[in-house]
């Protein structure tokens, strides 16, 4: 496509001086600009796809960056970055060096919070508004984001202001998987009548003019309003203005012009309110229509032909967990599946396509995940719940208190622990083990191949308490190191190779690295399998004969997997010099994988250079 306006934008100041009826045509280059971009650089497509109009409206109508958005899961914001100066950088976003994968302040002006994770723009948003009255503030919230605890705190909290907040709901009804949940079916209940609007519009105008719109009044017109509603529209009171909310909807989230109109009738109107537009992920491109949690996110593809580019057929960590939960329900009906909107990324789809009934998707809602999941254990079942380590960290308290404190039995299926790649910082899970082996009753397991991570599973279904197996993104080791051992042996080390010079002690997937780096060095190398408990056998034989140790781990080196060794060896009087390998303390960009291990001195030659100086010491 040849682009009449698209390539003359490089701010919203640009935009501005287009004329209305020229939009539909912006929207249009700009859906098509995503889609080429992606094909080649892959990202999050459906979601930006059908975000592209009301980003389009609210950048024409607000004074931006002065007048604040504030996105909630980034993943639908590529519009708003071309639109802001970033166009001819967008071939960059997730690369290594590049533009960031979500919004981040960082980056630019017009990104005014940070947007990973879900459900919290209402609140963020909130707190700016309330700060400077003058200015408006738009939460931008929706692809599954309102299923997250915290958006309704922050509803509840807006409630009681009359600060100039609008939240702009996305409703498509979907987060990467089809959203379920009673406020799911909510949204789409709710209806609206256009004979409610247009009266509704012609009173407020005529109020204003007769100066019935005071702060004094507005209660007492906001209540005249809600009735006026429930009686022209036969729906009783919705909960926006049970909570005194002012509600605008619904509306065609893809009609721009119709929304620009809407955002200039309602932007200077005092008090929170709230915008809710229909859209479809995915909308302008058939494919990410028809499919949406596969275009979600679905690598390389041919644009004009919707082929995707898959690579050849690997064994995912996921793929093992799914699989291998699916047959350990097949011989214990105790077994359930919990995730909060991740059963295709957590592979417990393929346990949700044989038993429907034993896979419960909660929703974008990691905390209330693990409490049901405590409550499910309360009652005799042994709830699997397979929550990304980024997101678990969410549910922390609901981990100590709900679950730990009981000792209930738990298990935590701790997926894309340590580097993640192009999602970045907000997404990297590299705190899991930090927070997770200080809770007492807590086992915290990591498998070094796709074999132990079975092993482990089946491990964990018999064991008692609480037990978190953390395992990363990305394509299972297999064959390296085989379990010989009877399952009691786990959390025991499993011994890769010996060695003379040094003794290195690894954690999880790492230990394939290490594997390789410490080829021909005659270094021994323990797969310690747990974090805890510590297998204190080994340690101990290793702190006899062994002067020189190294730990490396996919994480944060502060109270991580090195750490817990350093402190046995205190306790226990050992003077063994330790060298630790992780993540020193800092957020990792984003980038692919081995960028991002090479940065950290994590790869291969890394560790082998590191290893090398230090037997040689």
């Amino acid at each position: 496509m040849e682009y009449t306006y698209l390539t003359h934008i490089d701010s919203p100041a640009d935009l501005k001086k287009l004329p209305l009826e020229a939009l539909p045509k912006v929207c249009a280059e700009l859906r098509d600009f995503i889609i080429r971009s992606c094909a080649k650089n892959p990202g999050h497509l459906a979601s930006s796809l059908g975000a592209v109009d009301f980003t389009v409206a609210l950048h024409y109508v607000m004074n931006t960056p002065e007048d604040r958005l504030v996105w909630d899961v980034g993943h639908q914001a590529y519009a708003h970055k071309i639109l802001t100066g970033r166009r001819d950088r967008f071939a960059t976003n997730r690369c290594f060096g590049g533009l960031a994968p979500f919004p981040t302040p960082a980056e630019s002006e017009y990104d005014t919070f940070t947007a990973g994770h879900a459900s919290n723009s209402i609140s963020a948003a909130l707190g700016m508004a309330v700060a400077d009255k003058s200015r408006r503030v738009v939460a931008i919230i929706g692809d599954g984001a309102m299923t997250g605890g915290l958006a309704y705190e922050g509803l509840n909290n807006s409630s009681m202001t009359d600060s100039n907040l609008l939240i702009l709901l996305n409703d498509n009804n979907m987060a990467i998987d089809p959203l379920h949940g009673g406020f799911t079916q909510y949204l789409v209940d709710i209806t609206t009548s256009e004979h409610y609007n247009n009266i509704r519009y012609k009173l407020y105008r005529a109020m204003r003019k007769l100066g019935l719109m005071d702060e004094v009044k507005k209660g007492k017109v906001q209540r005249f309003n809600n009735n006026l509603k429930s009686v022209l529209t036969n729906q009783s009171h919705n909960i926006f203005s049970g909570l005194n909310i002012r509600y605008f909807g619904p509306a065609n989230g893809h009609d721009v012009i119709s929304i620009v109109k809407i955002l200039n009738e309602i932007k200077d109107y005092r008090g929170p309110k709230v915008l809710h537009l229909i859209t479809r992920k995915g909308y302008g491109y058939t494919p990410a229509e028809e499919d949406q949690t596969v275009w979600h996110a679905p690598g390389k593809f041919d644009p004009d032909t919707g082929i995707r580019m898959e690579g050849p057929r690997v064994r995912l960590w996921q793929h093992i967990f799914g699989e291998t939960l699916l047959e350990l329900a097949k011989t214990d009906d105790r077994i359930v599946g919990i995730t909060p909107a991740m059963p295709t990324g957590s592979s417990m789809n393929i346990v949700q396509a044989e038993m429907p009934d034993r896979i419960f998707d909660v929703g974008i809602a990691e905390g209330h995940a693990v409490t049901f999941s405590a409550g499910l254990a309360k009652e005799g079942k042994i709830p699997f719940c397979a929550i990304y380590s980024s997101f678990l960290q969410r549910a922390y308290d609901n981990i100590i208190h709900d679950v730990a404190l009981q000792n209930l039995h738990v298990i935590f299926a701790i997926d894309r622990a340590g580097i993640v790649g192009q999602d970045g910082a907000t997404h990297h899970g590299l705190f899991d083990i930090c927070f997770l082996r200080s809770i007492p009753n807590m086992t915290v397991l990591a498998p070094m191949t796709g074999e132990e991570l079975q092993h482990m599973l089946h491990w964990a279904k018999d064991a008692s308490g609480p037990v978190a197996i953390r395992y990363p993104r990305g394509t299972a080791a297999e064959g390296l190191a085989k379990v010989s051992e009877p399952l009691a042996k786990i959390p025991g080390a499993h011994i890769v190779n010996q060695g003379s010079k040094a003794a290195f002690l690894t954690i999880g997937a790492i230990g394939n690295t290490v594997h390789k780096a410490i080829e021909g060095l005659d270094i021994a190398h323990y797969d310690m399998r747990a974090v805890k408990p510590l297998d204190t056998a080994t340690l101990d034989y290793v702190a006899a004969h062994y002067s020189k140790i190294i730990t490396a781990e996919d994480g944060m080196l502060q109270g991580g997997f090195g750490s817990a060794v350093a402190e046995y060896f205190i306790d226990k009087g050992y003077n063994n010099h330790i060298l630790r390998l992780g993540v020193d303390n800092r957020f990792v960009t984003h980038g692919k994988p081995d960028e991002l291990y090479h940065m950290l001195g994590l790869d291969a030659d890394s560790i082998r250079a590191r290893c090398t100086q230090y037997i040689n010491e």
